[in-house]
């Protein structure tokens, strides 16, 4: 498998604020909302898989390696294939089927981040998830953005790959964000930023902005200047009966995507507010990205990357 320059080669459906797609004129905290949905294609009539786990194999290497490790295996691809394979842990796998896909969700997540949202690869979480006693804590993600005029965003993220996003799978999602904005953990993500060198690295040539970066994550300073700072996309990769029953990218099945996603959206939304409101101070003044993305089964995903990931983790 041949390591490449990531892309995100997926058709955007949706990229909009979440007060442009609401049906109900009624619902509160939904500034700093915004949906961003997107598909993969056909071909042959049958949904590009071979595509997908290209995408997800393209982008394993930042998730799963510090920088330094990865410029030393420069112009090495099946090396560092191989390494970045044996940083996964694969915990899930004693899992249900709905629980397992952890890892993929968080690397798809990463590239989605790095191609969409040009964060900087600077902190690869599943590198430092390397405790088994950990892979339940914190967030999913943690990325840093750098904006054209200087300033920056801090992302921590959640990934999540469901047989489902019906209303029942909702609840665990809103409990895992709500979770991960408590301020104990707040805090411990901002120790991972603050401490890998990889920052440091990547913003060699920007000490002003390293400094102001590592000022608002140090432990001296309040969570709550932290928070207009503070992005949260919300990836919820899922199995899609509409794409199953599909084998072309027409119109009407991309309509039927958008419905279904801003009626998704809506519904999430909604319970996040109810919950999050009243728990985590300055909620409002948080942001937050859902990003949707349908495959038409999940097994088959999750098993052809356990045996590629395997197969890397059996080379020398």
């Amino acid at each position: 498998m041949k390591l490449t320059e990531p892309s995100i080669d997926f058709e955007i459906l949706i990229d909009d604020s979440f007060s442009n797609l609401k049906s109900e004129k009624e619902i509160e905290h939904i500034e700093n909302k915004k949906v961003l949905s997107l598909i993969n294609d056909f071909a042959d009539g049958k949904w590009r898989f071979r595509k997908f786990q290209e995408f997800i194999w393209d982008n394993i290497a930042e998730t799963a390696l510090s920088y330094q490790d990865r410029m030393a295996l420069i112009d090495k691809s099946h090396s560092t294939l191989t390494e970045a394979a044996k940083k996964l842990r694969l915990t899930d796998l004693s899992k249900s089927q709905d629980g397992q896909g952890s890892e993929l969700a968080e690397i798809i997540l990463y590239g989605f981040m790095k191609h969409h949202y040009k964060a900087l690869p600077v902190v690869p979480k599943i590198f430092y998830k390397q405790n088994v006693q950990d892979n339940a804590k914190g967030a999913d993600s943690v990325h840093i953005v750098i904006n054209d005029d200087k300033t920056f965003t801090i992302w921590f993220g959640e990934a999540k790959f469901y047989n489902s996003i019906e209303d029942d799978r909702l609840y665990s999602i809103v409990n895992s964000v709500e979770n991960s904005l408590l301020s104990d953990k707040l805090q411990k993500e901002n120790s991972i930023v603050t401490n890998v060198s990889d920052l440091n690295d990547f913003l060699e040539e920007e000490k002003d902005l390293l400094e102001e970066i590592k000022k608002l994550l140090s432990p001296k300073t309040s969570i709550d200047v932290l928070k207009p700072k503070l992005h949260i996309p919300i990836l919820m990769l899922y199995e899609c009966q509409i794409t199953a029953k599909n084998n072309s990218l027409t119109e009407d099945y991309k309509s039927e995507i958008i419905n279904y996603h801003k009626e998704r959206a809506e519904s999430y939304f909604k319970k996040q507010v109810k919950k999050c409101s009243k728990s985590i101070f300055k909620y409002s003044e948080i942001h937050f990205h859902l990003i949707l993305f349908p495959v038409p089964e999940k097994k088959p995903i999750v098993d052809k990357f356990i045996q590629n990931v395997q197969h890397y983790k059996n080379q020398d």
